[in-house]
């Protein structure tokens, strides 16, 4: 190992690997360290879909786009409350950062996607236009490529090495310590990962990820403890985002990723404490979280026998077996008519009736005049329509926020991924991405591929500018 580095990489995930390999692409050299025992972080651990505009594969689809159009979106979704600057920044450098990793041997075919596990295009979230790339196996594939890159370009990768703190020197970041050595460089760039692991850091930035109690559970990366906050509080870093974080709705009975936990039948309808169906049960997870902690109460997902029968096998919490469990235990309510159901849901049973009645009526018809469902289930490739809800029994099982993805507030950055102080000066020497690089991820999750393409783009830039600070 060098005695002296150009570009020091903390984290090795997306954002960590897109850093190291840009940085070395400009010629300089780069280590990078990895808290845990493999590369990948929560990266690996996603679906890998990027959302990006005015991409090749959306026009071999013959789909019109801009990172203007995106910036447009991405501001008004989040109320504007994100820095322009920033957001045009990582707007106009996704679609080329996207093109940079196909280059790099990423694979996305240029086809429509009904979903985030089906390589192509697909709606990411709320857009009008497509944005949503889908790389053939997933976020683990996506790594694949960025390590063997990153291999190629005389990267040093150390694995399961902490970082303790950073250093400093006249003013700015020159090093790091790690195993209590000193490792002195030109730029350090900060891609650690989030806070999701936690709870200390949860309850004074993002708050609203414990309100799901005990029902909460975690599918962000091990690594995901905070060391960023750290980092930034050795030199006076400013933090943005706080408050913010992605939350995906859940069943209570829920506690892995949604491809291994499985998904809710597709004839169900979602409720609040009125009784009243509120929202399109299949909405982009960039609003739902939303619209359901908007009702101010329970909210259940209310389904039939027919629908819990023919759950398929093979996930590990929505299937046939475990929901009958759950009813058994009492903990999913079960009866055998919907008034009933109503009683034990606490919710008026008229309302409740009127409910299912108005549901069966459109959407096993193919429309839905109410919530719009009939578009979203045909934009995911859905061609059959749900079935009734009307063989008893029937269940409802608690709907809550209560999957943490992962968390927004970190060090503020600026558009060529620098960090700022307190002040909002600019730290030479320090640059961070990702989770850890604060202010592209909102308020709002703009949709599926939103943390990768964050995580990439901005972890690209931040290779690039470190590179070229000390070069």
């Amino acid at each position: 190992m060098s005695d002296d580095w150009d570009v020091v990489v903390i984290g090795g995930g997306g954002a960590g690997l897109a850093a190291a390999v840009s940085a070395a692409e400009r010629g300089a050299s780069v280590l990078l360290f990895e808290s845990e025992t493999e590369l990948g972080g929560s990266t690996q651990l996603s679906a890998g879909m990027f959302t990006a505009a005015g991409t090749s594969v959306q026009a071999e689809l013959g789909i019109s786009d801009s990172a203007e159009k995106f910036f447009q979106h991405y501001m008004d979704l989040n109320q504007w409350q994100l820095n322009p600057g920033l957001i045009g920044a990582f707007c106009a450098n996704a679609g080329p950062t996207l093109e940079w990793l196909i280059g790099l041997g990423v694979e996305v075919p240029a086809r429509v996607s009904g979903n985030a596990h089906m390589p192509g295009l697909c709606q990411a979230g709320v857009e009008d236009v497509w944005r949503g790339h889908v790389p053939k196996d997933q976020g683990y594939g996506v790594v694949q490529v960025l390590a063997k890159a990153a291999r190629s370009r005389g990267v040093e990768v150390v694995l399961n090495t902490r970082v303790e703190r950073l250093i400093t020197k006249d003013g700015r970041v020159a090093g790091v310590v790690a195993d209590g050595i000193e490792v002195p460089a030109g730029a350090v760039v900060v891609a650690s990962g989030g806070f999701a692991r936690d709870e200390d850091l949860l309850a004074r930035y993002y708050p609203a990820a414990l309100r799901a109690g005990a029902d909460l559970f975690v599918v962000a990366a091990d690594g995901s403890r905070g060391d960023h906050i750290r980092f930034g509080e050795q030199v006076g870093a400013g933090v943005a985002g706080q408050g913010w974080g992605l939350l995906l709705p859940t069943a209570y009975f829920q506690r892995l990723h949604h491809w291994q936990s499985g998904f809710p039948p597709k004839s169900r309808v979602y409720v609040n404490g009125q009784g009243r169906r509120f929202m399109d049960e299949d909405a982009s997870y960039a609003v739902s979280s939303g619209i359901i902690d908007a009702q101010g109460g329970t909210v259940w997902a209310v389904f039939d026998e027919r629908a819990r029968r023919t759950l398929p096998p093979g996930y590990a919490h929505w299937n046939a077996d475990v929901v009958s469990a759950e009813a058994q235990a009492g903990r999913t309510l079960r009866a055998n008519s919907i008034e009933e159901l109503a009683g034990k849901a606490g919710v008026p049973a008229d309302a409740l009736v009127a409910t299912i009645r108005r549901w069966n009526e459109q959407l096993p018809h193919g429309h839905d005049a109410d919530f719009l469902r009939h578009r979203t289930l045909a934009n995911k490739g859905s061609a059959d329509n749900p079935d009734p809800i009307g063989e008893a029994p029937f269940y409802a099982a608690r709907l809550l926020p209560a999957e943490l993805v992962c968390t927004h507030a970190g060090l503020e950055i600026d558009g060529r991924a620098a960090v700022r102080d307190g002040r909002g000066e600019v730290i030479p020497g320090l640059f961070a991405a990702g989770e850890a690089g604060a202010g592209v991820l909102g308020q709002r999750y703009v949709g599926g591929g939103n943390a990768v393409a964050n995580a990439l783009t901005m972890g690209r830039t931040a290779g690039q500018n470190a590179a070229e600070r000390v070069l």
